[in-house]
């Protein structure tokens, strides 16, 4: 894994060099300084590229005459106006890609702090370094034949800006929400015959080390706990189910009502007995990205010492097509006493989270619950690859959510709930079945799962489908397992249940009002509230 340093500004000797650029072709004070002592060659680069220094351009000046760098990146800031947290992530992860292919062990990226740039260089510099590990993610575990020159050499990167000690001290929360983050990819990248319920299991019992604690219930706990619809899910696989809890109490108060996140775990979808397409079945793997997600925030949390209560409860299956398989048409008793007719084996995602809602409101009597999962393939055609969709019973999480989800560029977007959706999963036999019609897929879905929730608890549904994966890079997550809904998460908990302490502090973990910085950035951030 890339480590990451900080120092204060100054030109190496040797390696790479990445400075920052404005938009317009405006060098900041570092690229301006190279300049002068390259004679000019970095505002020539420019001038015959078409490098205009928008936010994450990158352009390579190699062997530079001057000095004795390897090479001088340039990389966009974009606007000086616009400069936030979001922009030196994409900074941080622009630079390292690019640095990626070019074969260096170590590089040197400077923040300056130029005129009228709202965001203070400490908090700049810790962004541009969680961009960087972001980015740097890999999942190359099973690659065993490739060439030395294909893989990335970067091995340290060292951020540099006059205020080090600061960036260092703001960079170490967001360092521990990119273990968690990562956490999350590695667990949706692992094929079915690695990450199955019980390994799922064992990959995270490490969290113990952080204060988390690991309960798990295996299928005869469960049977006798009701769970007759997650369990319906599980008896086609030879893989036993198992409901991973896993708690952290951060808060002053240990006994005061936890945040619960609630996870779908399904390590392999094959769709049962309505069985999927063959093509892209392989995909089905990272079903269980709720979980994955839910595993890398608890991680997060108390990676960094979170002042919150908070459980996560992962609802682990595999569902599968055999002889012991569940029907279409047969009825299952879940553990609220409902019983539901299951029309379509494979929308098998929402008993298994029926039965653990019902479970951890049931047990932890939570203040709020956000499940999270690969739900539906409908939400993929409403909002594609842009947004998770957003499901709630109240409105001031779901405002919440979508805040948070702004903040950290993890966006949802609201959909609607409704008696006339909830009619469409009426069933003839039952209290109700598992799939509604062709129309409004996610929407019966998130109908489905409200029928689980006690009237008093504020709940909200993240159907995170078309978001778990990607299939090309961005500017902080590489191709594959995106990771999506950690960092929205912790920042819920930062926004939600930290409330005391974060009136106090600004979304990086700077106490306002300490020195003349912290404050220009909380007035950064007081305006961008007010244009909500």
């Amino acid at each position: 894994m890339m480590k990451i340093a900080f120092g204060k500004p100054a030109i190496p000797e040797s390696g790479a060099l990445v400075v920052g650029v404005l938009e317009g072709k405006t060098p900041g004070p570092t690229a301006t300084e190279l300049d002068d002592l390259t004679g000019g060659q970095l505002r020539r680069a420019m001038a015959c590229a078409r490098f205009k220094g928008e936010k994450g351009e990158t352009l390579v000046v190699p062997a530079p005459h001057g000095v004795t760098l390897d090479r001088i990146v340039l990389v966009g800031w974009g606007a000086v106006d616009k400069v936030d947290a979001a922009t030196m992530e994409a900074v941080g992860g622009a630079a390292v890609a690019c640095l990626g292919g070019q074969g260096d062990e170590t590089a040197t990226l400077v923040v300056d702090d130029p005129e009228g740039m709202a965001l203070d260089g400490a908090t700049a510099a810790a962004h541009m370094a969680l961009g960087a590990r972001l980015r740097t993610y890999r999942f190359d575990k099973y690659r065993t034949k490739e060439k030395p020159e294909e893989k990335p050499a970067l091995k340290t990167v060292t951020v540099l800006c006059e205020a080090a000690a600061e960036a260092e001290a703001a960079f170490a929360p967001l360092d521990a929400v990119a273990d968690g983050v990562r956490l999350t990819r590695d667990l949706v990248s692992e094929p079915a015959n690695v990450v199955y319920p019980e390994s799922f299991v064992e990959t995270v019992r490490d969290l113990e080390d952080l204060g988390v604690s690991v309960d798990v219930l295996d299928e005869a706990k469960m049977r006798k706990l009701g769970m007759g619809a997650l369990l319906g899910v599980a008896q086609g696989s030879a893989r036993p189910p198992r409901l991973l809890v896993l708690e952290y109490r951060g808060a002053e108060d240990k006994k005061a009502p936890p945040l619960a996140l609630v996870g779908k775990g399904v390590t392999f979808d094959t769709g049962g007995i309505s069985i999927k397409p063959a093509a892209n079945m392989e995909d089905m793997k990272w079903d269980m990205g709720g979980a994955g997600v839910v595993a890398g925030t608890l991680k997060a949390l108390a990676g960094r010492k979170a002042k919150a209560n908070v459980v996560g409860l992962c609802g682990l299956v595999e569902n599968m097509p055999s002889g012991t398989a569940q029907r279409p048409g047969d009825v299952v008793t879940s553990a609220s006493g409902q019983t539901i007719e299951v029309i379509n084996t494979d929308a098998e995602g929402r008993l298994v989270l029926a039965d653990v809602l019902w479970y951890a409101q049931d047990r932890f009597k939570p203040s709020h619950i956000v499940d999270l999962a690969t739900l539906t393939g409908a939400i993929i055609i409403s909002l594609g690859s842009e947004h998770a969709g957003l499901f709630a019973n109240d409105d001031t999480l779901a405002e919440a959510l979508a805040e948070a989800g702004q903040a950290v560029g993890e966006k949802v977007w609201r959909m609607p709930l409704g008696d006339a959706y909830d009619k469409m999963i009426r069933s003839d036999i039952a209290d109700m079945k598992n799939v509604g019609n062709r129309e409004a897929g996610s929407i019966t879905a998130a109908q489905f799962l409200q029928r689980f929730i006690t009237d008093k608890t504020p709940w909200a549904h993240l159907d995170i489908a078309g978001v778990t994966w990607s299939k090309k890079d961005a500017a902080t997550v590489p191709k594959g397992g995106t990771g999506f809904g950690v960092r929205l998460l912790d920042r819920l908990v930062v926004d939600l249940m930290e409330s005391d302490a974060a009136s106090a502090r600004d979304n990086d973990g700077h106490d306002d009002g300490d020195n003349e910085k912290d404050k220009k950035t909380k007035g950064d951030k007081d305006k961008k509230k007010k244009k909500k």
